[in-house]
């Protein structure tokens, strides 16, 4: 019986799926970083806020691994493989990218807004998340 081959490899390197995964990355971390200052966290009661900053804060260290890691696949350094593991960090940044953008279009509220440096040229990367969440999901049968 074969292995299956993660195919989501082809679609970091070949296809360009790095840079979309490096500016979703970029954007988790700052998010997680200012989750305090979050609409959402301001809103709800004040345990659970500070729960949910605390899981935060031990997500970072998660995010910058998983950033190095890309950087050391890109250069040889690493196999495109060993990101197997990064899957779900890659997935939840990709999401909050798309989630936090369609957040700062609808509600016009300042602290989504600055997540970005410029809302227009962020819809372009937008539109890419669907296809890359796909490609990174993609193994061979």
């Amino acid at each position: 019986m074969s292995e299956k081959v993660w195919l989501g490899q082809i679609f970091l390197k070949d296809e360009g799926g790095y840079d979309i995964l490096l500016k979703s990355l970029t954007h988790y971390k700052k998010r997680l970083q200012t989750m305090g200052s979050s609409p959402e966290l301001k809103d709800s009661a004040a345990m659970f806020g500070s729960i949910l900053i605390a899981q935060a804060k031990k997500n970072i260290p998660e995010v910058e691994k998983t950033v190095s890691k890309i950087h050391d696949c890109l250069n040889e350094k690493l196999p495109l493989s060993s990101l197997l593991d990064d899957l779900p960090t890659m997935e939840k940044s990709l999401m909050c990218f798309e989630s936090d953008y369609q957040k700062a279009i609808q509600t016009k509220n300042d602290y989504f807004i600055s997540l970005f440096e410029n809302l227009d040229s962020v819809k372009v990367e937008i539109e890419k998340i669907p296809n890359a969440l796909n490609k990174l999901k993609s193994f061979t049968e």
